[in-house]
């Protein structure tokens, strides 16, 4: 069977953004979402508008992939195309997106305005059937019994590691059942303005740091020019 993506959507080197195969529902979708149809004697292909600029093309490129794949076509996205891949410093490309997700649960818990929603946010992780530790401790039996295939002493050997750690993060869950209610019962959190949380910073920030600081202006970052109008040469 092929394993070809049935659509694939990037941004060529020119800086136009194409996207090639699938069929006719594919093709209807892409028109949907702002695509155009381009031909030669041999072939097509769909491509956006010209001069949009990178944030419009970068948004309407990631929604034609969330319609392609809602109706089940397997899509193949420039990684630069997509609006809704989170990066890190230590992955640019946004690869590791199910890390990431755990990342997009933190900023939410920091985000949060009181205890009660707090708590909501600590069930995602602690929810004893759904919560991201009880699937974390099925991945690991799943890749206990992955290794335990090879029926060699290795892959028991590590089998064995796998099934330590599913049994060490359910335990974990186990400890923490309680503690989400704790947290909603801690109550609604004190506000403080930023003005008292700024004066708060520096009451309390060590006294070496005033040594650091700077009445000097940050530097202007240096302009950058303009992009070139770009052409499709195909």
């Amino acid at each position: 069977m092929s394993t070809t993506p049935d659509v694939v959507i990037t941004r060529e080197p020119t800086g136009n953004v194409i996207a090639e195969g699938g069929d006719e529902l594919a093709s209807t979708l892409l028109k949907r979402a702002g695509f155009v149809i381009q031909t030669t004697p041999r072939s097509f292909w769909y491509r956006l508008p010209w001069d949009m600029g990178e944030g419009r093309e970068n948004r309407m490129a990631s929604h034609a992939a969330r319609m392609l794949t809602a109706v089940g076509h397997q899509v193949d996205l420039d990684p630069g195309l997509d609006i809704t891949r989170v990066t890190t410093p230590t992955d640019s490309a946004g690869d590791r997106g199910i890390g990431h997700s755990v990342l997009t649960l933190v900023d939410h818990l920091n985000g949060t305005a009181t205890y009660g929603a707090a708590a909501d946010v600590v069930d995602e992780v602690l929810d004893p059937d759904d919560g991201v530790l009880v699937r974390l401790g099925d991945f690991f039996e799943a890749a206990a019994a992955q290794a335990n295939t090879a029926d060699t002493q290795g892959g028991w050997d590590l089998s064995y590691v796998f099934e330590d750690a599913a049994a060490t993060v359910r335990e974990l869950g186990t400890d923490l059942h309680a503690a989400s209610d704790r947290m909603r019962d801690l109550g609604p959190p004190i506000k403080r303005s930023w003005q008292e949380g700024v004066a708060r910073y520096y009451a309390t920030a060590p006294t070496a740091r005033a040594a650091t600081l700077s009445d000097e202006p940050a530097a202007t970052p240096p302009s950058t020019p303009d992009s070139p109008t770009r052409r499709r040469n195909r």
